[in-house]
């Protein structure tokens, strides 16, 4: 096959300036300092050193050398479904801060950090705001309220009947077509979530709202935009017809979280739960310096020989 080389003009970023690419249906190997994406259209390369995070959707596959090329310029890998519904799996370059992953423990340890990201989250699902004397409890009587009448308004609009959220895991096929609906458009949208997690470098399993499973904080974050983007969809597929809704839906949500952008979306809102916690990243300048060691009084130095030091203390 003959292939025509294309240029990548511009790779798209998130709000932090991460570059990021998602590519399917393709072979990628090694190309001098860079990567080479084969497809159909052509040959595209891709600098390695400007990507922050590659996104292989169905039908990639790559190479061991292309692999060890991103890892080496600190380059994360994620194996996706299409349009990143899905998260497999991921490799992290290493070389990449744990800044982040820092400021989420921090404030995932604090109490009162941990409350204020709580109801930050909470707040980011009321435009109009909620007053700031509420107590938690309150805060999620609400939360409550309101997502009860986004069932309500979209059963409304669309003729669909609305009984309830009510399914069994143990006999998927004994819900109703808009509880099967939303349970697999919210699987499209804790994939597509869970990949804008690790690509910002928070950790899944911290989660503030939700706690206990290893994708604790994937719940926490999906919910921000449940009632947006996965509820209107279901309502609007079974309104259509109530077979195939399950893959139906994923079509549907699919599209429309392309469309909104939602991936850099919840890039950029992730950053803003934890903006104003003061964590300084000592690897902003160099990535690839040595690491810090832990101690009682704070940190010190790491790829220091301190054997070594204490042999040449004279005292």
């Amino acid at each position: 096959m003959k292939y025509e080389t294309r240029n990548l003009q511009e790779l798209p970023k998130f709000r932090d300036g991460l570059s990021y690419i998602y590519l399917e249906h393709g072979r990628l190997e090694q190309q001098d300092q860079a990567v080479a994406y084969y497809s159909q259209e052509g040959v595209v390369a891709i600098p390695a050193a400007a990507l922050g995070v590659l996104l292989l959707g169905p039908g990639t596959s790559i190479t061991h050398a292309a692999i060890r090329q991103l890892a080496n310029n600190g380059c994360s890998v994620f194996w996706v479904g299409e349009e990143m519904v899905r998260f497999y799996a991921s490799g992290m370059g290493e070389t990449r801060s744990s800044a982040n992953l820092m400021r989420q423990a921090q404030a995932w340890a604090d109490p009162e950090a941990h409350l204020e990201v709580v109801k930050r989250m909470y707040r980011m699902r009321f435009p109009e705001g909620l007053p700031p004397d509420l107590t938690l409890e309150q805060i999620r009587g609400r939360e409550g309220v309101r997502v009860r009448d986004a069932y309500a308004r979209w059963s409304r609009e669309t003729g669909v009947e609305w009984k309830g959220r009510n399914y069994n895991r143990g006999n998927w096929a004994e819900a109703d077509p808009i509880n099967r609906a939303l349970s697999a458009g919210a699987a499209c949208l804790y994939g597509l979530s869970h990949a804008a997690i690790i690509s910002a470098g928070y950790s899944p399993a911290l989660g503030f709202i939700h706690t206990g499973k290893q994708l604790s904080f994937v719940y926490d974050v999906a919910d921000l935009y449940k009632a947006e983007t996965l509820i209107p969809t279901a309502f609007k597929v079974v309104a259509e017809s109530e077979f195939g809704v399950e893959r139906r839906v994923r079509q549907a949500l699919r599209d429309q979280l392309r469309e909104v952008k939602l991936l850099e979306r919840i890039v950029s809102d992730l950053h803003s739960l934890f903006d104003a916690l003061e964590i300084p990243d000592p690897y902003a300048e160099d990535a690839s310096a040595p690491g810090e060691l832990w101690d009682v009084d704070g940190t010190v130095p790491g790829g220091v020989a301190y054997g070594e030091l204490e042999q040449d203390d004279p005292n």
